[in-house]
């Protein structure tokens, strides 16, 4: 296993997350703990030592399961992480109440790790508003040894990212993103690495695979990556690229069964970060994938000033982009709880202004209706 220095330990490259543990029937909320149990074992014996969970992951069991599991190992031999669920509005004035059960549910006296969760433009303010105390109450908690290091996930963009920085980046230690090769550019996650790195931030990766997407390829994409590695499989490209990004220090990966868990750990054996060559051929990729199915907007904003209703239209189609790609999901769902009524994609009235001036001749009008639809 490649481990990475964080301040006096020795995090592995890769750690477990447990947001896609197998489960009985197909029901989300029902982990296998027998499974589980077995992978975690295996993690163990092959060198992954951070484990991470949530208040909110397989409909509120990870934390239990994943305590009962890790209780059977000396509390040294892991870092468990675990997190606020601001993700949930109505969970802002019960940081204590909530922090409290975690320790009790994961049957431990202090994290490792512990993060806010998902800061993002629905929840910012709420985050950032000296009300609701979270802030106060989690430094605190690390004062007491309740918490050994703090940080924070985000799925919002640059800006969002940057207010909360600026309010808290002296206390963050770590900060946990969407990062893979698709991403990169799709959701600007190269401009979210430099912004860390700005403020000496280390990088924790989440979606390595977007969700298992990037681990299957068309057959002519594959044949041009094995042209480079032959005996090297999809999976292993989105981890090479990643071990080869400055300040990447853990990949947290979601891995559902024994196979993926064996697999990735493989990986792991080694560092092996892409060629500048390997590199760019993966991100043309990335490109093509995205150009068959995202519109071509290159937000020079000529749409703005000729729409009546004053809509954001770039940031719109940011977001119909993400959310037609991921075909659903949470993020554009999620930001547009932060757009006020009036300037969401229903709000369009099929004028067809913007469109007489798009460079890009994108048809607007008809994105915004499809927009407004799947919502």
């Amino acid at each position: 296993m490649v481990y990475r220095e964080f301040q006096d330990i020795k995090l592995s490259a890769l750690g477990l997350g447990a947001m896609r543990l197998p489960v009985q029937d197909g029901d989300d909320a029902k982990i296998d703990e027998i499974k589980t149990a077995e992978m975690v074992s295996y993690a163990m014996g092959h060198g992954i030592n951070y484990y991470d969970t949530a208040w909110g992951y397989h409909g509120g069991n990870s934390e239990t399961v994943m305590g009962k599991v890790l209780a059977a190992y000396p509390r040294e031999k892991y870092y468990l992480a675990s997190k606020f669920p601001g993700y949930d509005l109505s969970n802002m004035g019960k940081v204590e109440e909530i922090f409290e059960k975690q320790l009790e549910k994961c049957r431990v006296e202090y994290f490792d790790f512990y993060l806010f969760h998902n800061v993002c433009e629905m929840n910012i303010d709420a985050y950032l508003d000296s009300k609701y105390g979270i802030y106060d109450y989690l430094t605190e908690q690390k004062k007491k040894g309740r918490i050994r290091h703090l940080g924070f996930s985000a799925h919002g963009d640059l800006t969002v990212m940057r207010r909360f920085l600026d309010a808290y980046g002296q206390s963050m230690e770590f900060g946990q993103i969407q990062l893979n090769w698709l991403d990169w550019t799709f959701q600007d996650a190269r401009g979210k690495v430099e912004l860390l790195a700005e403020y000496h931030i280390p990088v924790w990766v989440m979606e390595p695979l977007r969700g298992g997407k990037l681990a299957f390829l068309t057959q002519e994409d594959e044949a041009e990556l094995k042209t480079f590695r032959g005996g090297e499989k999809v999976p292993a490209w989105a981890f090479r690229f990643l071990q080869g990004i400055p300040g990447v220090t853990v990949v947290l990966s979601g891995m559902s069964d024994m196979e993926q868990l064996k697999e990735n750990i493989h990986t792991f054996e080694t560092d092996q970060p892409l060629t500048a060559e390997e590199n760019a051929a993966l991100l043309s990729i990335a490109d093509k994938m995205l150009g068959k199915k995202i519109l071509p907007c290159t937000a020079c904003r000529y749409c703005v000033s000729h729409c009546p209703k004053g809509l954001d239209i770039p940031s719109l189609l940011k977001l119909y982009n993400e959310h037609s790609y991921t075909e659903g999901g949470f993020i554009a769902p999620m930001a547009l709880k932060a757009v006020p009524e009036e300037k969401r994609p229903g709000a369009c009235v099929g004028c067809r202004s913007c469109e007489a001036v798009c460079p890009q001749q994108i048809k607007i009008s008809e994105a915004m209706a499809d927009f407004a639809g799947m919502i």
